[in-house]
């Protein structure tokens, strides 16, 4: 088994109307038979169609478990529950986002909107920055495509108080750097109660290789992942949660690149990482994260010098493991069927606004759009994507652009406090009139149609 990113133009749709079931067809009709998708974007809209990179699985040994639905697959919830008001935080992988794009640089902001709301639901990609996970008290750790899921109506999430986290580590050549993980696994056990039942040291190990899409998103292949399937079969049952760590493939260069770039450079790692763990989460329907490991001891010791801040957690970090222990720890649970609707389980229903950075389009932005949940882009979180998101066929109200995520912040208080937006704002516009022209129909011209025993209709508004 494999999963590698696929590059296609699909073509425009007028009004950009049910662009879910536009996309789901256009690409059942690229599928092979022995071929699942695991993930999708949208890198740019222009006037002839959509430039779409997909996530494709692919080969004869696909288990079962991976078939069960599609990813486009939406369930549409009746309403939305007012007693919570939980936000959805996403800044998708790969794209350099400058909040969010590098090592946790995002975490800030998962703190200042997870204070003004019940729960705040966001992926590793925000908070993950090397030995340091500042998840708010209140977050919920989900993998990406977990969240898709969730947004569309197809999965739920309960919280837990702990989860058997799993740890699958590279058997590394040089015995030393298996040893930095297993000491970082040993340390989450022994300073915050981990509970990881088994430490499978994989060998041959799961092929990782990171690249980048035309677009220059990081993408990259996956190879080998049969290799997984098979060490985990003697565990089943016995984990939660799994915490993969392995050496991702990229040119030795691209490491003294990415620190010496101020930021510009989109980080490599985090691509191929992403469409792994959505490749893992679909096959054992349970939370998964990665971290890279060391492909060797001149690139641990490597002086990187003084770096952006938003790259420094990586600087001084040896196994880049611990933020991902911290989040399965309480990463919640996946619901799915029946059981989505026992107590304690979120659902779509109990989204109430998703924040993303302006531009960005995939699963979840389609879901929100048919979900009626409110979105708020958020501009200075600039990144590759080329989408104008203002364009979608919004119902009132429901879309906002903001500047910041201080902005953004603003405007959740106010949606929280049943005020709208707007109203905040100055200039403050008129409320718009619309003149109905009643006409009343006269009885006896009613009567002397037949219309009623005793010929009287009433009137009605035209």
């Amino acid at each position: 088994m494999q999963v590698s990113e696929r590059e296609f133009e699909i073509p425009l749709v007028v009004d950009h109307v049910d662009l879910r079931e536009h996309f789901a067809r256009e690409v059942l009709e690229r599928m092979g038979t022995d071929e699942i998708p695991v993930r999708f974007a949208v890198s740019a809209t222009d006037a002839t169609g959509y430039r779409c990179e997909i996530g494709m699985m692919s080969g004869s040994d696909i288990p079962p478990a991976a078939r069960r639905g599609s990813i486009f697959e939406l369930r549409r919830r009746s309403a939305d529950n007012p007693d919570k008001f939980n936000v959805v935080m996403l800044v998708p992988t790969g794209v350099g986002a400058t909040i969010g794009g590098h090592a946790g640089d995002a975490g800030p902001a998962a703190i200042l909107l997870g204070s003004i709301c019940d729960h705040l639901i966001t992926h590793p990609n925000v908070v993950n920055a090397s030995d340091i996970n500042e998840l708010p008290a209140n977050g919920l750790y989900v993998e990406g495509s977990v969240i898709c899921r969730f947004l569309m109506g197809t999965a739920g999430l309960q919280r837990v108080r702990a989860n058997r986290v799993l740890c699958v580590l590279d058997e590394h050549e040089i015995e030393m750097l298996t040893e930095v993980s297993v000491n970082s696994i040993n340390a989450a056990r022994a300073t915050y109660g981990l509970d990881c039942p088994e430490i499978v040291l994989l060998k041959p190990p799961v092929g990782l290789k990171a690249g980048y899409s035309s677009t220059g998103r990081a993408v990259g292949t996956v190879e080998n992942l049969e290799n997984l399937v098979t060490a985990l079969e003697p565990f089943a049952g016995t984990f939660d949660a799994i915490a993969l760590a392995s050496i991702i493939d990229v040119p030795r260069s691209y490491h003294m690149d990415y620190f010496k770039s101020d930021g510009q450079m989109v980080n490599p790692w985090g691509g191929v990482e992403a469409i792994f763990t959505h490749a893992v989460s679909m096959l054992y329907d349970l939370p998964s994260a990665h971290s890279p490991m060391c492909e060797d001891e001149e690139i641990m010791e490597m002086d990187t010098g003084l770096v952006d801040p938003r790259m420094a957690a990586e600087a001084v970090s040896m196994s880049f493991l611990q933020c991902i222990l911290k989040g399965l720890q309480r990463s919640p649970r996946i619901v799915t069927g029946e059981a989505m609707g026992s107590p304690g389980v979120l659902t779509a229903a109990d989204v109430s606004c998703l924040v993303i950075p302006d531009g960005c389009l995939g699963l979840p932005v389609l879901a929100a759009l048919e979900q009626g949940i409110p979105v708020i882009a958020v501009r200075e979180n600039e990144n590759l994507m080329r989408n104008d998101l203002g364009t979608l066929p919004w119902a009132p109200g429901q879309y906002w652009v903001v500047e910041n995520y201080w902005e953004a912040a603003g405007v959740l208080c106010a949606m929280q406090a049943g005020v709208a937006p707007g109203s905040v704002r100055r200039p403050i516009s008129m409320a718009p009139i619309n003149r109905k022209v009643v006409e009343t129909f006269e009885p006896e011209l009613v009567a002397s149609e037949g219309s009623g025993e005793d010929g009287l209709v009433g009137s009605h508004a035209v």
